[in-house]
């Protein structure tokens, strides 16, 4: 991160006086956020080519969740183009938005704010990263592929959502704690439709689990080097590829796995870039240079 990218907060909306066009990402925490070079690094290749985004910028604001309603206000009175949301807002902000996008209902979860004059607008640009970030770094769609999915989270539910709002072939949802599975399966059940629909014990993979899988990660685990597998790999039926939300570390323990039993596997940086440059695209118009984000997150994530 930048001098050029400080972390503001609330208060600073009070005085703010930034002429350009606006945007930003809120968390709480914020400090770990690489957004806003991703964002900057597109918007100053889409203003070379178009004078209307040279004085867009974009901004990173710690706002703790009970300041969010007031934050909300004041980044609209503010005029500001459009916002992206992470931990813990994607949720809290449904209560708080005049609209929602109606493929997002199901999800319950928002991260892209677009300014109306009604009040803000919300998307989810989570399920369109993944889906294209799977085709991109994995060659394998969502639509008509059968899909192993681990964790039972927000973002395991944005996951299964948008595979079957692609019509996957199938959906098994891995998660260790019966209950929280079970609640998200009742969830998605009338989503489903025709689509075979099934959880399981990650640690008792099911005999009938399809082969040639795309197994995604939608848990925390691998964040820290020493948190466990969330799935042994080689007890499932062999999987077409693996996918990895987690971008940082860029090798989890589960890459890592899945790269020794020769299996295609990517980690989660494309998704980042995939729902970065679709919450930019709703909030200019305008055509997005995809290989500026992720050049930019190369340059703030080294590793990656």
């Amino acid at each position: 991160m930048t001098s050029a990218d400080p972390i503001h907060t609330l208060a600073d909306l009070d005085t703010w006086t930034f002429p350009g066009t606006a945007l930003a990402v809120i968390g709480h925490p914020i400090k770990h956020s690489i957004s806003p070079p991703m964002h900057n690094a597109a918007l100053a290749r889409m203003a070379e080519r178009d004078p209307r985004f040279k004085n867009w910028r974009y901004f990173r604001f710690d706002i703790a969740p009970e300041d969010l309603p007031a934050a909300l206000k004041k980044f609209h009175e503010h005029g500001f183009k459009g916002l992206n949301l992470t931990v813990p807002h994607k949720v809290i902000a449904c209560d708080h938005i005049a609209g929602i996008d109606a493929r997002v209902r199901p999800i319950g979860a928002v991260n892209t704010l677009m300014n109306t004059a009604a009040g803000w607008q919300g998307y989810n640009t989570d399920g369109f990263g993944l889906a294209a970030a799977s085709h991109e770094t994995l060659n394998i769609p969502l639509a008509g592929s059968p899909i192993v999915l681990l964790g039972a989270g927000g973002a395991a539910r944005g996951a299964a959502v948008e595979c079957l709002q692609r019509d996957c072939a199938s959906l098994w949802i891995a998660n260790r704690t019966r209950a929280n599975l079970d609640t998200l399966l009742a969830q998605l059940a009338p989503l489903a439709g025709p689509i075979p629909l099934h959880g399981f014990d990650p640690s008792l993979p099911p005999a009938d689990l399809p082969s040639g899988a795309l197994v995604i990660n939608a848990t925390s685990a691998g964040l820290k080097p020493d948190d466990p597998l969330p799935v042994d790999l080689a007890a499932l039926p062999r999987p077409r590829g693996v996918y990895d939300m987690i971008y940082n570390p860029p090798e989890t323990r589960l890459l890592a796995q899945a790269r020794a039993l020769g299996l295609p596997a990517a980690n989660g940086l494309s998704m980042l870039v995939h729902q970065g440059a679709r919450a930019l695209e709703i909030w200019s118009g305008a055509a997005v240079p995809v290989e500026a984000m992720h050049a930019a997150l190369k340059t703030a994530l080294p590793a990656a």
